[in-house]
């Protein structure tokens, strides 16, 4: 269980101080800036929400614009405070997939650019995770003093 765990947790820590300093505040921003500007409307999804998911061709319209909205609020609000920032990342990204392709694929660049720079953002924090600064960095800790300490017990009981 507690390896599960730290793969959900899991994330790379950049070389400096001033890279993780820069990484955080970009995390932190796009986080919130997705929870308000776009999620925070969207609790819970307004019917015309779930009529236009529905014209996308998704079954259970209701359903996916509760996804949509749990990973534009939700998916923002974790990503902005590092917590299951990979899972959050990815939920994100297939979201703004859905809207760049599902949405916006004729539309001109301005229309699009927001599901683009939303999507790449969630991409780099799906590979690099949350980084020092956050609370996925203190449960990773934990973890591996946890995990440390139950290999030496078992390395204990094998002697």
């Amino acid at each position: 269980m507690k390896k599960f765990l730290s793969l959900l947790f899991n994330g790379q820590e950049l070389p400096s101080f001033g890279a993780e300093a820069g990484g955080t505040l970009l995390r932190i921003f796009a986080g919130m800036s997705l929870m308000m500007a776009h999620g925070l409307g969207k609790m819970p999804p307004p019917p015309d929400f779930v009529v236009f998911i529905a014209s996308l061709g998704f079954p259970l319209p209701t359903f996916f614009a509760w996804c949509a909205s749990f990973a534009e609020f939700l998916g923002g609000a974790f990503l902005a405070i590092g917590f299951l920032t990979r899972p959050a990342s990815f939920f994100i990204l297939f979201t703004m997939a859905v809207a760049f392709f599902g949405v916006h694929i004729n539309d001109p660049y301005q229309k699009k650019e927001l599901s683009l720079l939303y999507g790449f953002i969630a991409l780099a924090y799906l590979l690099v995770g949350s980084g020092r600064i956050s609370i996925d960095a203190l449960v990773r800790r934990k973890l591996k003093q946890e995990i440390a300490a139950d290999e030496l017990a078992e390395k204990k009981t094998d002697e």
